[in-house]
């Protein structure tokens, strides 16, 4: 998995590309992290380039919410693939982490 990093004037959005599962789901969570230590409060996460989520993937997105909350901030999720959001809705959790069609428009309502 590869994860990018770009800032924007009012969020920072990671970029995840490839499999969310158990390997890579510590280096998403180290990467986000570092943003929210580095002063980021308002994060996305665009998932369009995510092909696989597992239970682990689940998990870190999960933690890295509570981070940036516990931080004054927030995390959201945008372009969701299908798989992706299966096991978002299997879980009930995208009821708590919310997809948004683009990154731009994840932050732009708050």
């Amino acid at each position: 998995m590869q994860v990018t990093v770009e800032r924007h004037d009012t969020y920072t959005e990671v970029r995840s590309e490839g499999r969310l599962n158990m390997v890579a789901a510590p280096k998403l969570k180290d990467v986000i992290s570092s943003e929210i230590s580095a002063g980021s409060r308002q994060i996305v996460v665009d998932l369009s380039a995510t092909e696989f989520m597992d239970s682990s993937g689940l998990g870190a997105l999960i933690g890295c919410l509570k981070m940036a909350r516990q931080a004054g901030g927030d995390l959201r999720i945008a372009q969701v693939p299908p798989q992706v959001l299966m096991v978002l809705q299997l879980t009930s959790m995208d009821r708590v982490l919310t997809p948004y069609p683009d990154s731009a428009s994840a932050f732009s309502r708050a």
